[in-house]
């Protein structure tokens, strides 16, 4: 991958800390669902309920499709990502309570919670490893990708 595109995607995910997620669900139709996301390099990490349709859709097919962007005034200004990814439960307690910590991180100035924050045991870690990335950036001229194989 071209470092000048990489750094590209590394302050993409940076700079937001949302993204739409898409699985499969068992008849074939696509859910999509917004998550908070953590990101070390170009790997991802969400939390979902161990309950929770998506979840049980990771379990069975681990292809997701997403997207990370933002609002703006002004179309040429429009940026994002968009990947297609497997994502796997962490299993690893190490590697799961370092998801936690980068996601919370992401969110440094919460005034109260009305509940506590959740531990591994209360909820499932993903890990999503891109296979390709979509780098979005209209300044670039109208709908401009640079499409990344990883």
């Amino acid at each position: 991958m071209d470092e000048k595109i990489r750094r590209k995607i590394l302050t993409l995910l940076d700079q937001h800390r949302i993204m739409t997620i898409a699985t499969l669900r068992p008849d074939g139709w696509p859910q999509a669902t917004t998550v908070g996301y953590a990101n070390d390099g170009l790997t991802l990490y969400f939390l979902c309920g161990p309950d929770s349709q998506k979840a049980a859709n990771l379990l069975r097919d681990d292809r997701v499709s997403l997207t990370i962007d933002h609002d703006t005034a002004q179309v040429m200004d429009i940026t994002g990502l968009s990947m297609a990814a497997h994502a796997e439960a962490v299993v690893d307690q190490a590697e799961a309570e370092k998801a936690l910590r980068l996601l919370m991180a992401k969110y440094p100035k919460q005034i109260s919670m009305p509940v506590p924050m959740p531990t591994s045991a209360d909820v499932c870690v993903f890990r999503v490893t891109p296979a390709v990335i979509s780098v979005l950036d209209y300044s670039k001229g109208f709908a401009h990708a640079d499409l990344v194989s990883c």
